[in-house]
């Protein structure tokens, strides 16, 4: 086993949901990632859609509990001394899939080896197992300092569930909006402006959206109210009354993650391509959403991949370019968006 030691830290980390082209919904989730010499663990795993146990809608004493099963307080509770590292995010059950690993004292350190990806109480490790991946040896002391903050506030140390402020004249697809928003796990409320909302509501919001018949004077005396309530907030200006279009602006500004630690870093589109930028391999999904003269919306997928780490251009089909036309890029963690010019 290796003498060298790893950096163990923790960090917020998203799991962008949205409404996706075919009509289904992805869930939000909220989770703390595991940062290892600097970079999300969860990127060694290339295309895995998953989150760790530290999620921010588990309820407080199961949080705490997947702590101090971390912390070697109580015990694994998968065959081998076995721990879930990440699992589902629809459903988190070891069914479905989870990567476990082996959590180990040696000494004053701890060990994470073994890791495999499992579906019932046993791993394969020759057949399933991360091969390249670990183990990592962590000294105690910084390991233990992480995850004890998570308990110094009872467990409430995780993510903040986000909540979204809808403003806007076009009452139909706000209340559209804040029901798709609500299916993948954030909360939306709807109103015409923040000057009688109490500052402790307006603390709860992560961001606001303004719907774009909102004029600046508006938009103004809403920034306002926010900055008297001393909170600050990502304010979406809405592209277009595109449902889909919407959610995936208002994920995207949810994401208070570092660049360095997103997927997907890049999305532009000129001369009838997109250039794209990821951090690790994963999948890219990219989907045109198109208002035509008659606002109706118009959807194509355009690719569908895996992509390397680094800089990528992607032909862009120019029957998606037409009206206003916009571009969504989809990673398992990342969503961004860019008008598409023609």
């Amino acid at each position: 086993m290796s003498a060298e030691y790893a950096t163990f830290g923790l960090a917020p980390a998203m799991r962008a949901g949205g409404v996706l082209a075919d009509g289904g919904y992805q869930v939000h989730r909220d989770f703390m990632d595991f940062i290892v010499d600097g970079r999300p663990l969860l990127f060694q795993l290339s295309d895995l859609d998953a989150v760790s146990p530290l999620a921010s809608d588990v309820p407080p004493a199961i949080f705490t509990a997947h702590v101090r099963m971390l912390l070697l307080e109580r015990p694994a509770p998968l065959e081998g001394g076995r721990c879930v590292i990440y699992g589902c995010p629809e459903c988190e059950g070891i069914e479905c899939g989870a990567v476990t690993a082996v959590i180990e004292r040696d000494g004053d350190d701890i060990v994470w080896r073994d890791f495999a990806w499992q579906t019932d109480e046993r791993a394969d490790l020759e057949l399933n197992g991360y091969h390249g991946m670990g183990p990592f040896r962590f000294r105690g002391d910084e390991y233990r300092a992480e995850l004890e903050r998570l308990l110094t506030d009872g467990g409430d140390a995780g993510p903040v569930r986000r909540r979204v402020l809808l403003i806007g004249a076009r009452v139909a697809v706000l209340a559209k909006l804040a029901a798709a928003l609500r299916t993948i796990g954030i909360g939306a409320e709807i109103t015409i402006d923040a000057a009688g909302v109490p500052a402790e509501e307006l603390r709860t919001y992560g961001a606001v959206a303004f719907g774009r018949a909102v004029g600046e004077r508006d938009r103004a005396e809403v920034r306002a109210a926010f900055e008297r309530a001393e909170v600050r907030v990502a304010y979406v200006d809405g592209l277009a009354p595109i449902i889909p279009l919407l959610v995936a602006q208002i994920e995207h500004a949810l994401d208070r993650g570092p660049l360095e630690r997103r997927r997907l870093t890049r999305l532009t589109v000129s001369d009838g391509a997109a250039d794209v930028e990821v951090t690790s391999a994963c999948r890219v999904r990219l989907v045109a959403y198109r208002l035509d003269r008659l606002y109706r919306t118009h959807t194509r997928e355009l690719f569908d991949g895996m992509l390397e780490p680094g800089e990528h251009r992607i032909p862009v089909d120019a029957r998606a370019v037409k009206g206003q036309s916009f571009l969504v890029a989809r990673t398992t963690g990342s969503v961004l968006v860019a008008p598409m010019v023609h």
